[in-house]
């Protein structure tokens, strides 16, 4: 397989990892009757099984890209929060966090060159 079908398994593996933060925020954003429906409710039980399935997505990744370039790509993972936070949960990307994305996006390209 081509390098750049992993890189895009290793991406597609962090942003169902971001989903999986949004949807575990939704959650904490709720009010619950007890600690243990606080930690075993629906939301919270589907984004531990997502982060299962994004450990995946990386684990196969990394048989076709090399294992200094995972991390690279992981912090994309700041992006994709950001962005899903601004169409989900309706919150602001402001000054200090819009530069410090941009600084991100910056650093993946030029180690990806």
């Amino acid at each position: 397989m081509n390098k750049f079908i992993f890189v895009i398994i290793y991406l597609m593996g962090v942003l169902i990892s971001a989903i999986a933060q949004i949807i575990l925020k939704k959650s904490a954003g709720q009010k619950y009757e007890s600690k243990i429906k606080e930690y075993l409710n629906p939301y919270v039980i589907i984004s531990y099984a997502i982060f299962f399935g994004a450990t995946f997505c990386t684990i196969f990744a990394y048989t076709g890209i090399p294992l200094s370039f995972g991390p690279i790509l992981a912090t994309s993972e700041y992006i994709f929060v950001a962005l899903l936070s601004r169409l989900f949960l309706k919150e602001k990307i402001v000054g200090k966090k819009l530069i410090g994305l941009t600084v991100i996006i910056i650093g993946i390209v030029i180690y990806s060159l």
